[in-house]
């Protein structure tokens, strides 16, 4: 069954996870994946997966949760280290729905999620997509101007639609034209929710920890990369203007199983450029259908 939204019937929950309350929504049966979001300004998880969920569901029990600091989500993140406030996050959610191994698919915030959590418990994860994952090489080199653009929404002059839509259709996106306004509208409503302006869950590190928490914020001088046992797909935008698609390279020389495709005329959001392949490949892939 679907909703006049082309999505299907979700089934909603809010988990107590210690002090926080993550909310999660579900489709299909089968075994578990669980959908982990991107950290733009606004962003939610089915929201970002809309045109994954449907399709994933038919062959998988789809787990959609909004990460801590999101959506329906309890607000705040650890500033001194975020991958790992996250990871620990979506690890409780998997012990609430007493899952001792799920797969994960994670985009740029979300991916760096998955792969902390992987690293810290690698038992708990059994296939992983990483889609321009946030993390890789981030030391290494000067931030891109379009993950510039997303660090600097809520400093200087404040958020605004104007800058949200100039961060989706200038740097988010290969063709600006694919994104609705009425996509940029709701999103621009969730950025300004006062207890995510008071503590937004993407910024800048700063402070007399600030280089700690970059290095730690940087897989690629993690030794452990090297032996992740856990068969992972990257699936990176050729055209990613917030992450540099040179990473995709990095984590497959560094990986010990990791297959790598680099996507055509895409940008930082493969699963919503280009949701047909997306969803072919990571079905396939998380089977087994190598």
């Amino acid at each position: 069954m679907t909703s006049t939204t082309g999505l299907p019937v979700l089934r909603e929950t809010t988990y107590d996870i210690g002090a926080r309350k993550i909310f999660a929504a579900e489709a299909g049966d089968g075994a578990p994946v669980l959908l982990l979001h991107g950290g733009g300004p606004g962003a939610s998880g089915v929201a970002n997966y809309a045109r994954n969920i449907a399709e994933l569901a038919k062959e998988y029990r789809v787990i959609v949760p909004d990460l801590p600091g999101y959506g329906r989500s309890t607000k705040g993140i650890d500033p001194v280290d975020p991958f790992g406030d996250l990871a620990g996050g979506v690890r409780g959610l998997l012990d609430a729905l007493d899952l001792d191994k799920a797969h994960l698919v994670g985009n740029s915030y979300g991916g760096a999620c998955a792969l902390r959590l992987a690293l810290d418990t690698p038992e708990r994860v059994d296939r992983m997509v990483l889609m321009g994952p946030g993390g890789i090489g981030t030391t290494r080199a000067l931030p891109t101007p379009g993950l510039n653009s997303l660090l600097n929404y809520y400093t200087g002059d404040g958020p605004s639609r104007a800058k949200l839509e100039k961060f989706i259709r200038d740097y988010l996106v290969f063709n600006a034209a694919d994104v609705p306004d009425a996509a940029i509208d709701e999103r621009y409503e969730a950025s300004i929710d006062p207890e995510v302006v008071a503590s937004p869950p993407l910024r800048r590190p700063s402070g007399p920890g600030a280089l700690r928490t970059l290095w730690r914020m940087d897989f690629t001088r993690d030794p452990r990369l090297n032996r992740l046992p856990v068969p992972t797909l990257v699936l990176w935008g050729a055209d990613d203007k917030v992450n540099r698609p040179s990473g995709g390279l990095m984590l497959a020389d560094r990986m010990p199983d990791c297959d790598l495709y680099l996507v055509a005329n895409t940008g930082h959001w493969v699963q919503f450029e280009r949701a047909g392949l997306f969803n072919r490949l990571c079905a396939d892939f998380l089977a087994g259908r190598r």
